[in-house]
């Protein structure tokens, strides 16, 4: 069952790019809840981890580009936001490969959690920058 499901209602931003990443974003993400939750093999579950955060980091990176260039005002603390996330997906990724931490049920609701607060929150206000 899917964690997270992108609807336009709810995780919109009408930034066309940012939308299509979003979605492979919450594919990406519901992949590596489906491993963790039901039993796969901890190799596999690490692989979907870094290919999750590898993605993270490339569409913020794609965002923060185009936030540049259209000289986006809410810039330094949508980066800022996006830094702290990376934070804290870097240190789990970190203590995964360790053996020190697991991805279960609570991580993937924290990231779910973190998605529904930032994308309704700071990407819709990119929307008529980006759009200009």
């Amino acid at each position: 069952m899917a964690l997270i499901t992108w609807t336009a209602s709810q995780y919109a931003t009408n930034v066309g790019f940012a939308d299509e990443e979003h979605k492979i974003l919450f594919d990406k993400l519901n992949k590596l809840y489906d491993l963790a939750t039901t039993g796969a093999e901890r190799s596999a579950v690490g692989v979907q981890l870094d290919d999750l955060i590898a993605y993270v980091v490339e569409h913020f990176a794609h965002e923060e580009k185009e936030m540049v260039a259209k000289s986006f005002t809410g810039y330094d603390r949508h980066k800022e936001e996006h830094v702290a996330f990376v934070g804290i997906a870097g240190g789990l990724q970190t203590k995964f490969h360790a053996g020190e931490a697991d991805v279960t049920e609570e991580v993937g609701q924290l990231i779910k959690g973190w998605l529904d607060s930032h994308i309704p929150t700071f990407d819709k206000a990119y929307a008529d920058a980006l759009n200009s």
